[in-house]
C-alpha cells in the first residue's frame, strides 16, 4: 500500500513539475515519457490491488493523463500553445482524480448502504432525464417553422446575397445553383467562390450560370493562420452587396419561395442572425445515426444555461452589418464552427434564433451519410473546445447517465440495486427514450422504432466518434475539401512527411 501511494505521488509531482518547472519542461522529451510510464504503472497497481468502481474510474482518468503526455511527446503544436494547453488539461484531470479519490475515501469511512447509493444515483439520473426532456420540449416549441407568416411586399424586402463556397464540386453545385436562381426573391444576389479547386470543373460550372446572374468570386490559397472555409466566408462577406447574407453549402436545395420565407421569418422575429435545421426528405428510407446525435447535442441540452445557443453550418442568414460589427470572420479565423461565435455574440442581445425547416419552407439538405460522418469528425472535438479534459468529463457523464442507467434497468437484479433504484431507473430510461423518440421524429432522422432503440446505440457511437475526432486532431489529420484543418485550428507545425 505504501509503495502504491508513493508511486501515485511521484506521478503527480512529476507531471505538475513538467508544466511548472522550466528546466523540466525544457527536457520534456525525457520527462513526459517518464510521466506517462509512472502514471500507467500507478493506475495499474491501483486497479490490481483494489478492483472497485472507484479504482476503475481513476484508471480511466489516468488514461487521459497519459494521452496528454503523448501530446507533449509528439510536439505537433507551437511550443507556447502546447505548454498552455497540456498544462490546463493536467490540472483539470488531476483535480478530477483528487475529487474522486476524496469521494472514495468518504465511502470507505462511512460505508453507506449499497441500495441507498443506487437510489441516489437513479434519482440523479431521473432528474437529468427530466431536465433534458423539458429542455427539448421547450426547444421544439421555440424552433418550429411557422405555419403561416406575415406577407411583406417586394418593396419592403431587404437585399440579400446567397454566398456559396465551392471547392472540387460537380453535380451538387449545379443542383444547388439551379434551385437558388429559380427563387422568386426580387432582390437577390448570388455569389459563388471557387476556393482554388484542383480541377477546372468547379469554375466552369460557376461561369456557366453567369447569364443567370451568378457572380464568380476567385478564392485564394488560405493563409497559415486561417481555416480555408473561414477565409472563403470572409471573401464572400466582403464581396456581398446584400443587407443580409445567406451562407450555405452545395448540398442545400431551395424551393421557389424558400428565400422569401427565410427573410420574412428573420424580419418577423426581429433577429440579426438565424440558423436553419434543414428538412430531410429521406427519413422514410432509413435512419441517420450521425445526424441524430448531432441534433441531440444541439437541441436537447439546456443550452440557455451555458449561454451557447444551438447552431448548424448547413444554412444560416445574418445581417452583414451585424457580422462586421462582431469582428467579421477575422475574429474566428481558426474556429472550426464560426457560426457558433456569431450566435453567442448576437444571442446576448436576443438577436439570434434557431429554427427547424418544415416541408412548407422548402429548405432541404441532400448531404450523404458519408459526408455527415466527415462533418461530425471535423466538428465534434472542436465543439468540446479541443480539450481532452472535456472529452473525459463528457465520457464519464455519458457512462453515468446513459450506459449505467440502462445497465441498471437490464441487470437490476444482478446488480442488487433495490426496488426503489430500479423504479427510478426505469422511469429515467423511459423519459430518455421518449426524448430521443421525439427528437428523431421532429428532425426526421429516423422512424418510430429507431427512436425507441437508437439512444443507447447513439450514445456508444458518439463516444467512439468523439474519441476518434480527438485522436485525429491531436495526432493525425482532419481534412476539409482536401485541406488539413489541424494546422490552423490546433496550431500544428507543418512538417515534411516522414521517409
Amino acid at each position: 500500500m505504501t509503495v502504491m501511494v508513493w508511486v501515485v505521488v511521484v506521478a503527480l509531482i512529476l507531471e505538475l513539475g513538467l508544466h511548472f518547472v522550466g528546466v523540466l519542461w525544457r527536457r520534456r522529451r525525457v520527462v513526459a515519457p517518464a510521466c506517462a510510464f509512472v502514471t500507467a504503472f500507478a493506475a495499474g497497481m491501483l486497479v490490481t490491488a483494489h478492483f472497485t468502481a472507484f479504482s476503475v474510474l481513476l484508471g480511466i482518468i489516468s488514461l487521459y493523463r497519459i494521452f496528454n503526455m503523448i501530446r507533449v511527446i509528439e510536439e505537433r503544436m507551437h511550443e507556447r500553445y502546447l505548454r498552455h494547453s497540456t498544462r490546463r488539461t493536467s490540472i483539470v484531470l488531476i483535480g478530477l482524480q483528487s475529487a474522486l479519490a476524496a469521494v472514495w475515501w468518504a465511502w470507505e469511512v462511512w460505508q453507506p448502504p449499497a441500495q441507498v447509493v443506487w437510489a441516489v444515483i437513479a434519482g440523479l439520473q431521473l432528474l437529468v432525464a427530466f431536465v433534458l426532456f423539458a429542455a427539448l420540449l421547450r426547444r421544439l416549441k421555440h424552433t418550429a417553422w411557422p405555419v403561416t407568416g406575415p406577407h411583406i411586399a417586394d418593396a419592403g424586402l431587404p437585399t440579400i446575397t446567397v454566398a456559396i463556397p465551392a471547392r472540387n464540386e460537380t453535380d451538387d453545385l449545379q443542383e444547388c445553383l439551379r434551385s437558388v436562381i429559380d427563387s422568386n426573391y426580387p432582390k437577390l444576389e448570388v455569389l459563388v467562390l471557387d476556393d482554388c479547386s484542383q480541377t477546372a470543373r468547379t469554375p466552369e460550372i460557376i461561369r456557366s450560370f453567369a447569364q443567370a446572374g451568378v457572380r464568380f468570386v476567385q478564392g485564394e490559397e488560405p493563409k497559415s493562420t486561417w481555416l480555408a472555409k473561414n477565409q472563403a466566408y470572409d471573401r464572400l462577406l466582403q464581396a456581398a452587396s446584400g443587407e443580409y447574407v445567406v451562407f450555405c453549402g452545395v448540398d442545400m436545395r431551395f424551393s421557389r419561395d424558400s428565400l422569401r420565407q427565410l427573410v420574412t421569418l428573420t424580419l418577423a422575429k426581429h433577429k440579426d442572425m438565424l440558423c436553419v435545421l434543414p428538412w430531410r426528405l429521406e427519413a422514410a428510407k432509413g435512419f441517420a445515426l450521425t445526424q441524430a446525435m448531432r441534433y441531440w447535442w444541439e437541441l436537447v441540452p439546456p443550452r440557455r444555461l451555458l449561454h451557447r445557443p444551438p447552431v448548424l453550418s448547413t444554412c444560416w442568414i445574418a445581417r452583414k452589418d451585424a457580422l462586421t460589427k462582431a469582428g467579421g470572420f477575422a475574429a474566428v479565423a481558426r474556429t472550426i464552427v464560426p457560426e457558433a461565435f456569431f450566435a453567442r455574440q448576437l444571442a446576448a442581445s436576443d438577436m439570434y434564433s434557431f429554427v427547424r425547416a418544415s416541408a412548407r419552407s422548402g429548405i432541404q439538405s441532400t448531404k450523404s451519410t458519408a459526408a455527415q460522418q466527415v462533418t461530425a469528425i471535423r466538428t465534434r472535438y472542436p465543439q468540446l473546445r479541443r480539450r481532452p479534459e472535456n472529452v473525459c468529463t463528457l465520457f464519464l457523464g455519458q457512462v453515468l447517465f446513459f450506459i449505467l442507467l440502462f445497465l441498471m434497468v437490464i441487470g437490476g437484479a444482478w446488480l442488487s440495486v433495490g426496488w426503489i433504484a430500479f423504479i427510478l431507473a426505469v422511469a429515467a430510461s423511459l423519459l430518455l427514450i421518449a426524448t430521443y423518440q421525439l427528437l428523431s421524429l421532429s428532425t426526421r432522422t429516423g422512424n418510430w422504432w429507431f427512436g425507441l432503440t437508437g439512444l443507447l446505440a447513439g450514445t456508444v457511437y458518439d463516444i467512439g466518434l468523439v474519441h476518434y475526432s480527438m485522436w485525429r486532431y491531436e495526432f493525425a489529420e482532419v481534412e476539409w475539401k482536401g485541406r488539413n484543418v489541424c494546422i490552423p485550428a490546433m496550431h500544428v507545425i507543418p512538417r515534411l512527411p516522414r521517409v
